[in-house]
């Protein structure tokens, strides 16, 4: 029970990597604080978790139901990691993206990410220390190989590394480290959307190893780090 005494909001917590995480964190000890816009799958989550997580419906891009996100968390304790994993794709060329979609995509993934990063700093702060992972994807790293169709998917991504970033130096003074997790092709509802003919070489639960281990290990040295995550297999 590696986590027993903490308290980590999980975004995106209803499926793929979000959904594995919290579970790993709340079977771990964590006081699970679960988000995600679907409420009905945050209460199938935390019916499996047995009282360690607590569900709440709430949509990242919207700045009051992530001050409402975090008022939980406080009550709870105060977050002391914070896993962002929360993302929409939406598929089309440029000339076929709309206002909408480029919105949505910017607002969920990049938005959210610095709204709940932002919500999650103050608590850190007061409560002496925190981490911080937020989930990209190889998307948004320079040089690897993009898919067509996905502009503004990959545009949200390398925000949020640069984001990340941000966090690393504003934290480094206060005990708060931030890393990046940049999955390849993880199997996912997401990644079927994006390109059904792409194979999977790792699941959610290979990722969600990954960030507990990164919550839990001595990363102060690789906080600012982008680590990308290709297959395993």
């Amino acid at each position: 029970m590696r986590f027993a005494g903490t308290v980590a909001v999980v975004t995106g917590a209803s499926r793929g990597i979000g959904r594995s995480t919290a579970a790993a964190l709340a079977a771990e000890g964590a006081k699970v604080v679960a988000a995600a816009r679907d409420g009905g799958r945050l209460e199938e989550l935390a019916a499996e978790a047995d009282g360690t997580v607590q569900p709440v419906a709430c949509d990242v891009s919207v700045a009051d139901d992530v001050e409402r996100l975090f008022a939980v968390a406080a009550d709870a304790g105060g977050c002391s990691m914070l896993v962002a994993a929360a993302g929409v794709l939406f598929k089309g060329l440029v000339e076929e993206t709309t206002d909408e979609a480029w919105n949505a995509t910017i607002g969920v993934n990049l938005t959210g990410s610095f709204l709940c990063s932002r919500a999650a700093f103050a608590q850190m702060r007061t409560g002496g220390g925190g981490r911080i992972v937020l989930v990209s994807s190889l998307s948004g790293v320079y040089a690897t190989e993009k898919f067509p169709g996905l502009l503004a998917y990959n545009a949200s991504k390398h925000g949020i590394v640069g984001l990340m970033e941000g966090l690393a130096v504003e934290g480094r003074d206060l005990g708060i480290s931030a890393i990046a997790l940049s999955p390849g092709a993880v199997d996912t509802e997401m990644l079927r959307a994006a390109n059904p003919d792409l194979r999977a070489g790792l699941g959610p639960d290979d990722v969600a190893r990954l960030v507990l281990d990164l919550l839990d290990g001595p990363i102060e040295a690789m906080s600012g780090a982008n680590v990308p995550l290709f297959s395993n297999r």
